[in-house]
């Protein structure tokens, strides 16, 4: 397929998003980059006149033509007269923007390089001091597709339209207030392009695990999968524990001990029936390591332990003890 053709369907699923969310007779601020971000947002706004929407295009000037396909799709919107096309080649040329308008922003999306500066970085700062609704194509301008980009200004986006697949940027917590909600919508590209290809990211998901799944036989023994310890939790975060515990048991360990202080014995014999329990001698938090060590497949430390010292001292013993596969996570750390 060829990229004007992609932009094209890329678009047309974008507009049947924001029919599908906002009624034809809100006012529409395009904001276009002149790369192929800006060239989403012109056919956005060809299709959204089409529709009958209210729409004006604001291009952000940066002394070049443009991408070819940005070029291609400003040509068609010139016979669509009713769409109003307005070029800022400063800030003075910055429109107002009211709390009642849709703000779509197909300035920069992921092939962004470098942050935001002069008279983009003027926009953007612009556009986020609105209290109009904010939807970025692709991604937000500013927002680098492979990073974090908290250092740096972005676009606040209400909602992101992505495109096939998430970004890796949209998995960085830090970068939550820039995207919004997230909306990855298929246009229909397979897993063999290019751009899918190289990136080797990827979500945990039914099929990955599938693939390394073994179905047991019915009448096999517990003993055969397994004896896992989990040091877990102290006084007041035996919750934590619990949780371990069920995790450690859903993923199909045989048998399961857990280390807990004193006061979390009741807890866990009554929430966890199908664990062994080992109890410290310290009532709040855990103080030793158990014996015999050599006789457990695998071991888990850290979720609620605490900070304690004599928490610390014990799992730094356990950690030079321990010979077998190790879990390592939360207070442990």
């Amino acid at each position: 397929i060829s990229s004007i053709d992609l932009m094209e369907r890329a678009a047309r699923q974008c507009v049947q998003w924001i029919l599908n969310h906002f009624a034809t007779g809100i006012s529409c601020k395009i904001f276009c980059g002149k790369g192929n971000n800006g060239g989403d947002g012109l056919a956005i706004a060809r299709m959204l006149a089409e529709k009958k929407y209210s729409v004006n295009v604001y291009v952000l000037e940066f002394g070049k033509l443009g991408s070819p396909d940005f070029q291609t799709n400003l040509h068609r919107l010139h016979h669509y007269p009713q769409v109003a096309i307005h070029y800022l080649q400063d800030e003075s040329h910055f429109p107002a923007i009211k709390k009642n308008e849709l703000v779509i922003d197909a300035i920069f999306g992921s092939g962004l390089n470098q942050p935001l500066a002069n008279l983009a970085l003027a926009l953007v700062n612009h556009i986020n001091q609105s209290l109009a609704t904010i939807i970025s194509i692709d991604m937000p301008s500013g927002l680098f597709a492979d990073q974090s980009s908290k250092d740096f200004t972005t676009i606040q986006a209400t909602a992101t339209l992505s495109f096939q697949a998430y970004k890796t940027a949209f998995l960085f917590a830090e970068n939550a207030n820039a995207f919004g909600h997230i909306q990855v919508l298929d246009i229909g590209l397979s897993a063999e392009f290019p751009a899918l290809k190289t990136n080797t990211n990827c979500f945990i998901n039914k099929e990955i695990i599938s693939a390394i799944f073994k179905p047991r036989k019915p009448f096999t023994h517990k003993g055969s999968f397994g004896h896992a310890l989990i040091f877990c939790g102290s006084y007041g975060k035996m919750g934590a524990a619990i949780l371990c515990a069920k995790a450690c048991l859903r993923s199909g360990v045989g048998l399961l001990t857990i280390h807990v202080p004193k006061s979390g014995y009741e807890i866990i014999q009554t929430t966890v029936p199908e664990a062994m329990v080992s109890v410290d001698s310290n009532s709040t938090c855990i103080t030793a390591i158990v014996e015999n060590l050599t006789s457990f497949t695998c071991f888990g430390l850290g979720p609620g332990i605490g900070l304690a010292d004599e928490t610390a001292n014990a799992i730094a013993k356990m950690m030079a003890t321990i010979k077998q596969p190790l879990v390592i996570d939360a207070d442990a750390l």
